[in-house]
């Protein structure tokens, strides 16, 4: 990935814990670094296809002064965002807040606090089999449209499938999501929680008929796992209304730990099948 760097930008604010702070204000500065494609720009040497490095600044300016912060780390999240959401072209930053001034009664050059956020890739799996089916998906993928950390870019087809795990009930209707996200993958999961809780999601019977159910499938290349969150999701090999909205959303798509493709994974699930 190629680099726009930004470095020692001042800007005079008001961020600090102590009264004199926040009254009288002080300088910062901001080092930054943009991850970028710049191929594009380079051969065509058109604006457009570029990002406006003055702009990025003017954008940084209003981020440190729109509101006064406690934590120069607040700060520093709130430039990142400003950044990666408002310059589609930009896909993560490194942003370095530098505080000269700080009150520290101890001879130092700058105090400062670094960051690194991107844009994540994820993969969404949606069901339902209880009341408005429908109606419970679309309020799920209208919610992830509406949220300010999330670009909703895909869905795939919904399809009819059968149940899962050999609980005796009524037919789902699957499929799966493409967004890109600001949001770490517990960040994630507790949103996705949320709407669950909002359709009135329960939990009674493991692999039971639910009215909502939505699972992280993918989230970038990443390989995790604690007591509340598997990445990739677990046994998705095994499943094809995982298997085939994956397969049309993104048939090349490779596992990170089985290194096979959502084509290859699918056929292989349905040979076995036979």
């Amino acid at each position: 990935m190629d680099e726009i760097r930004i470095d020692n930008l001042m800007v005079r604010a008001f961020h600090g814990v102590y009264d004199d702070e926040k009254e009288k204000g002080q300088r910062f500065y901001i080092n930054a670094v943009l991850y970028t494609d710049t191929r594009t720009a380079g051969v065509t040497d058109e604006l457009e296809a570029s990002t406006d490095y003055g702009q990025v600044c003017s954008t940084i300016g209003k981020s440190m002064t729109r509101k006064n912060y406690n934590l120069i780390e607040t700060a520093a999240e709130h430039v990142a965002e400003d950044i990666l959401t408002g310059f589609p072209l930009i896909k993560a930053v490194d942003i370095e807040i530098r505080k000269p001034e700080a009150p520290v009664p101890m001879e130092f050059e700058s105090i400062s606090v670094k960051i690194h956020r991107a844009w994540h890739d994820v993969y969404i799996a949606f069901g339902s089999n209880m009341g408005d089916s429908e109606g419970y998906i679309d309020d799920a993928m209208q919610a992830l449209r509406d949220h300010d950390k999330i670009v909703f870019l895909d869905e795939s087809t919904r399809i009819k499938t059968k149940p899962y795990g050999g609980v005796e009930q009524d037919d789902f209707l699957n499929g799966v999501c493409h967004i890109k996200t600001l949001l770490t993958q517990h960040e994630l999961l507790d949103y996705l929680h949320e709407l669950e809780a909002h359709a009135n999601r329960v939990r009674d019977i493991h692999w039971g008929p639910r009215t909502l159910d939505l699972d992280i499938i993918f989230y970038d290349d990443m390989v995790y796992e604690d007591d509340m969150l598997v990445i990739p999701h677990i046994d998705m090999e095994n499943r094809d209304f995982v298997l085939i909205p994956m397969c049309e959303l993104a048939p090349y798509l490779r596992h990170p730990v089985y290194k096979k493709t959502m084509r290859q994974m699918l056929r292989e699930l349905e040979r076995n099948s036979k």
